[in-house]
């Protein structure tokens, strides 16, 4: 990348927006939360001031460490921070920097025409949360260091020494609060994941992590092909349906777009899209810019090539997206963002910009590449159908309200209280455990819905199977949200939906195929904290008319270290829920007061790393499926085999 000189990034460009009082008092407005999220977040913001580099053409290499005491390093070959006196405060500006909350090059001083870190909050709030933190610049042949504790000045901007004049850039090392956070050990899988993403959307930009800790370990991403090589990464569990990936790149009136995408043989749409190299869960103007131009597009060249009837009707968006993966990715000046949680993009004209260089380009590609086109046509076509065959059987399961509409499932045991924050619905593995389930549980406010077997794996089909299961129609219609683009939070009928399945492989299975379902259709749910794994015990322990429960290996040594281990000990090793009796599978499992309870969530995760976990569990290639057991398996705990 061409480096311009160090003079163009000054104190004068550095602006003060306010004071960093609260970070300290309220972390929570700053990052989120104070949990393993919130600690991973630190990093993130220092990283994308590094990128904030890149995208502006300073920086090529970005190295992240884990160090031995847990703190972490982040070393770029930026600029380097300014160190000049800062105009209107007279401190240096790096001092600036890391102690006044919403100050950088970022706010209209004209160091960065895009920026990342904009959308985040800042090294000030690392250092805030940070026991200490210390900063080295090199830059014009000296290397400066300045250190803070707990967000304030320890020790004044000094020259160390000098270094090669050809050296620049700036390392950060921080150590977060333990006082602050209830986590404090950075998981390496987490950074990882975020940091190869970042590279992805940086083509050309190298970023390292290094783990300096017990199991040391490096990994460098970089990644000539940017998001082309990012939709191939995701398909990698899949089948593409053809070896190209199609891209598509311009400017319009500014704005930078991006946009790679391909087709897989899966049923389910994975389009992930960023601004700014910040991800936007919740789409946004360039996203519907991307949709429109896609819709369009591969319509217009079907009726032109004669490839869909006119009694057939247009193809709708989400025939076309079926199985289709893609990154769609913009830059832009200055990002209006919408809702409470600022996920999703607001500016109009992202969404023409979008929609100009995808409706041109895949136009482009669709004439050149006559056989790519036909299969994407002809895969749309199909969805197409399948998509008109679902439909009766998806008004079958449509409710208006959570109390009207079509009746509630016939093997539903539903409970008396109708305030959806008081109930539960338990999904049973099994009618011999549904049975004894309807008897223990509590009628006021839990429900019973007992599965036959296990349920169709929704990875392996298409819409018009999926409602036609039995199974599946009965959960969607008593929960009550609808699914996909129907699907309607509000109307969720409990507020705790519990999987409760046998401890062994099998129910593990089942556990797995009702996940990849919700997660599929209903993926809010378990963002929003609503989906729980219920845990039945391994182990009964008898002795003297008492009775123990042992939910684990560990546990039951325990139990048996602490009342004895002599002869009128009987222990009853449970291999399924259908073995207890309805009072000990209240006490055991259902009953609030002592049950254990597992909530499902994926916090700390990346969308599209969570997306690949499911294909690769629930798909058709077994080589992937392979490799995640072996390398996962040690994790597992109390399975039987």
């Amino acid at each position: 990348m061409e480096k311009n000189s160090a003079e163009e990034y000054s104190a004068d460009q550095i602006q003060i927006l306010e004071g960093l009082e609260a970070v300290r008092k309220r972390p929570g407005m700053y990052i989120g939360s104070t949990s393993a999220r919130g600690l991973h977040h630190l990093v993130y913001e220092i990283v994308d001031n590094s990128v904030d580099e890149a995208l502006a053409g300073f920086c090529d290499s970005i190295e992240v460490s884990i160090n031995e005491n847990n703190s972490i390093t982040v070393l770029d070959d930026g600029r380097g921070m300014p160190v000049d006196i800062h105009p209107k405060v007279g401190i240096p500006a790096v001092e600036v920097i890391f102690t006044k909350l919403h100050a950088g090059g970022k706010f209209g001083g004209g160091a960065y025409k895009v920026s990342g870190g904009l959308h985040g909050v800042g090294a000030s709030v690392v250092n805030a949360l940070s026991d200490w933190l210390e900063v080295r610049i090199y830059r014009e042949g000296k290397i400066y260091y300045q250190r803070y504790e707990k967000g304030n000045v320890v020790s004044k901007l000094e020259v160390l020494g000098e270094c090669d004049p050809e050296k620049h850039g700036s390392e950060v090392t921080f150590l977060p609060d333990e006082t602050i956070f209830e986590e404090t050990v950075f998981d390496y899988k987490t950074l990882r994941t975020r940091l190869r993403e970042m590279a992805f959307l940086t083509k050309g930009l190298k970023i390292s992590l290094e783990d300096k800790r017990e199991e040391k370990k490096k990994e460098t991403f970089h990644y000539e092909g940017g998001i082309k090589e990012f939709v191939q990464y995701l398909n990698k569990t899949k089948t593409a349906l053809y070896d190209k990936v199609i891209y598509c790149e311009g400017d319009r009136n500014g704005i930078h777009v991006e946009v790679a995408m391909q087709h897989n043989d899966d049923y389910n749409e994975n389009c992930y899209s960023f601004v700014n190299n910040i991800t936007t869960p919740e789409g946004g103007t360039h996203y519907t810019g991307f949709k429109n131009a896609l819709t369009k597009t591969i319509n217009d060249y079907a009726k032109k090539m004669k490839l869909i009837k006119e009694s057939d009707g247009v193809l709708q968006g989400e025939d076309i997206r079926e199985g289709l993966t893609a990154i769609i990715s913009i830059k832009i000046e200055d990002p209006q963002f919408e809702g409470q949680t600022k996920q999703k993009l607001g500016n109009s004209d992202a969404r023409y910009a979008v929609d100009s260089v995808v409706s041109e380009q895949l136009t482009y590609f669709l004439e050149q590449n006559p056989a790519e086109a036909k299969t994407i046509c002809e895969k749309s076509i199909v969805s197409q159908r399948a998509r008109m065959a679902a439909r009766k059987a998806r008004d079958l399961t449509r409710r208006k309200t959570a109390l009207d509409g079509m009746a509630l499932p016939g093997k539903l045991a539903d409970c008396s209280d109708k305030n959806p924050k008081n109930c539960e619905i338990y999904i049973v593995e099994g009618d011999s455990a549904g049975g004894s389930a309807k008897t223990a549980r509590s009628r006021a406010t839990q429900a019973i819905l007992p599965l036959r077997g296990k349920i169709l794996n929704v990875e392996k089909a298409r819409m018009d199977r999926i409602y036609d299961n039995a199974e599946i129609k009965a959960m969607i219609t008593a929960f009550g949200t609808g699914i996909h683009d129907e699907f309607d939070i509000s109307k969720l009928r409990y507020h705790k939906i519990i999987i409760m399945t046998d401890a062994d492989v099998d129910g593990a299975h089942i556990s797995t195929l009702l996940l990849t379902f919700i997660y599929r259709f209903m993926p809010e749910l378990i963002k929003q904290g609503y989906v729980y794994l219920a845990q039945p015990p391994l182990f009964k322990i008898e002795k003297n008319k008492k009775v123990y429960y042992a939910y684990s290996d560990e546990q039951q040594q325990s139990i048996l270290d602490e009342i004895g281990r002599d002869n009128s000990i009987k222990i009853q090793r449970y291999k399924g829920l259908g073995e207890m009796d309805a009072e000990q599978l209240w006490d055991t499992t259902m009953d609030p007061s002592k049950r254990i309870l597992r909530r499902v969530t994926m916090e700390g995760e990346d969308l599209a790393e969570v997306d690949i976990t499911f294909t690769t569990l629930m798909g058709d290639k077994v080589e992937p499926r392979r490799e995640f057991i072996e390398a996962n398996a040690r994790y597992v705990k109390n399975l039987d085999i």
